[in-house]
């Protein structure tokens, strides 16, 4: 099989294959109002990247799994530091993600300890206005979802809104004049099972609107640019 006839690294959707279709001057970035309404009806399968970005993520995965064997090895090596165990052994304080993986937690409620979870930018982000920045939370401790269609349980939903509220909402709300309405800044979603291109490891992502770069890089852990 040749190059140009290999499969795509991970399934397309029919959303995906429009986007590929289109040119980055003819595709319409999601902007605030449009994320706001998406969330808000779990319609998150609209969700795309800009047709340029969905060709480089493509060749990159392809790219990454040659090297790392997986996305969850890159992710966990490069990105986030975390020690993957052998799938074999079985640890104790451990949980099971759907694909088998087994991290070790200090909390088995998720987002109650710090260390059990990493901020950070998306690599890929969807296609959004210049304003909105995409992160991503990656857990150890697995996030309870439904089993009929892998959405977020109700206590999930819970837990997840608490840690928003208190990571992201309450620290906009230090800024006083310049945020009068925080949670405007702030969303999150969750993707069901299905949606996910990286199954194996837990993780949300949360949008935020016009929020400085400092404050970024408070939540990310980066270290500020030296000038």
């Amino acid at each position: 099989m040749t190059r140009e006839e290999a499969p795509p690294a991970f399934n397309l959707t029919d959303i995906d294959r429009q986007v590929l279709a289109q040119t980055d001057e003819e595709f319409v970035l999601h902007d605030w109002e449009d994320l706001k309404a998406i969330i808000a009806r779990n319609d998150l399968g609209i969700l795309k990247r800009k047709p340029s970005d969905l060709k480089r993520y493509l060749a990159w995965t392809a790219d990454i799994k040659a090297q790392y064997g997986t996305i969850t090895n890159y992710i966990c090596q490069r990105r986030l530091g975390w020690h993957l165990p052998d799938p074999d052994t079985t640890t104790t304080g451990g949980a099971t993600t759907d694909s088998g993986a087994v991290f070790p937690f200090k909390n088995p409620t998720p987002f109650a300890d710090p260390a059990d979870y990493k901020i950070l930018r998306n690599d890929w982000p969807y296609g959004v206005t210049p304003d909105i920045n995409h992160l991503v939370v990656w857990l150890r401790t697995p996030v309870p979802v439904k089993p009929e269609n892998g959405d977020v349980t109700d206590e999930s939903r819970a837990l997840i809104e608490d840690f928003v509220q208190r990571t992201f909402v309450a620290r906009l709300a230090q800024e006083g004049k310049r945020f009068a309405d925080p949670k405007e800044h702030v969303l999150w979603f969750k993707n069901w099972t299905a949606l996910q291109s990286v199954r194996s490891l837990e993780h949300m992502h949360v949008l935020v609107r016009g929020v400085p770069e400092h404050i970024l890089r408070e939540w990310t852990g980066e270290e500020l640019l030296k000038n």
